[in-house]
């Protein structure tokens, strides 16, 4: 980011730029500040703007090789080509042949280091990486966001605002907005605002129900199921996660007998540090067997779903009666 700022600030451009990552906030941001840098909004003879796959790179090169009107450069934006993944040979040899006057700029989720897209587009240009930030990147970009509205919380209550959005920037702008909007007129938001107003994610409603499952509430954990197949979530993608969350569980309790830090524990885990002790708490309501046959049962379910010998819906559905069926003994 810092590099791209400076160039902005500079004037001084690259013939190509590569934003890619999971970060689609950041990577939003940043198109849209190289875009007004390099031509002005109103000007549709210099710019043009491509997305998808299947794209023509014929016509692009064709474009790129089109003389700008009665300014320094043009503008191609392109957005989710599969190019640098999928690889493009025509592009990747024409790039370093392009004129001048002509930019590049790729926006895209995926790439492939290895692929000749992503080494030439590094050679005559720069690849920007936008990962998901770091939990504490994201408390100072928070507190910078109240600080300018005049507002306070407690390191709790962001905890728990963080829990309830997750780590994607572009959720968490979107809920800090509205919470910024309920406590209008009140300088320090609480943990009844954070409730009252932020919308759970999915990740949050899938904890839920493996919290339902660890304390054999089969009701509870059937009926957050249906909550999601309401709100259209696909029930292969919610064994998706819950398989996730199982194995997540399993590493933190294999972890935590190692007597391994927090910081350790979210790194080898994959999850944000705030997210650890409530995730920890969870895995105690398992003991590792009972983990390791939910993750059995979770693989062999989707094995049978994508060979047809079940139905999505009604295969998960008796997954989660058989996890949260009462306990007919002490396990070991």
């Amino acid at each position: 980011m810092k590099r791209l700022d400076e160039d902005i600030k500079a004037g001084q451009f690259q013939p190509v730029y590569l934003l890619y990552g999971a970060e689609a906030y950041l990577k939003q941001q940043y198109k849209v500040k190289l875009r007004d840098a390099l031509v002005r909004r109103d000007d549709t003879m210099n710019f043009a703007r491509y997305e998808g796959k299947h794209m023509n790179p014929r016509e692009l090169i064709d474009l790129a090789e089109t003389m700008p009107f009665f300014v320094e450069r043009r503008l191609i934006l392109i957005e989710d080509s599969g190019f640098f993944k999928a690889g493009c040979e025509e592009l990747a040899k024409y790039l370093p042949q392009m004129p001048p006057s002509t930019c590049m700029l790729f926006v895209e989720t995926e790439v492939d280091k290895r692929g000749k897209m992503y080494k030439a587009a590094c050679k005559i240009g720069y690849a920007a990486e936008f990962a998901e930030q770091k939990e504490e990147l994201l408390v100072r970009w928070i507190l910078g966001r109240l600080k300018r509205e005049n507002k306070k919380i407690t390191q709790s209550v962001l905890s728990l605002f963080l829990s309830k959005t997750g780590p994607d920037m572009g959720n968490i702008d979107k809920e800090l907005e509205k919470l910024l909007c309920y406590t209008m007129g009140r300088e320090v938001i609480a943990a009844e605002d954070v409730q009252a107003i932020c919308s759970g994610q999915i990740s949050n409603r899938i904890f839920d129900m493996v919290n339902a499952i660890g304390k054999r509430q089969q009701r509870r954990a059937l009926t957050l199921y249906y909550d999601l197949l309401a709100l259209k979530e696909p029930p292969m993608r919610i064994l998706f996660l819950i398989n996730r969350q199982f194995r997540i569980l399993l590493d933190l309790k294999t972890m935590k007998r190692a007597r391994l830090d927090a910081k350790a524990m979210a790194e080898k885990a994959g999850i944000p540090l705030f997210a650890v002790r409530r995730n920890t708490e969870q895995a105690d309501a398992f003991t590792e067997r009972e983990l390791r046959q939910a993750m059995e049962s979770g693989v062999g379910l989707e094995t049978d779903i994508k060979t047809g010998r079940v139905s999505e819906r009604i295969g998960v559905e008796l997954f989660l009666v058989q996890c949260s069926a009462p306990k007919s003994g002490v396990e070991a």
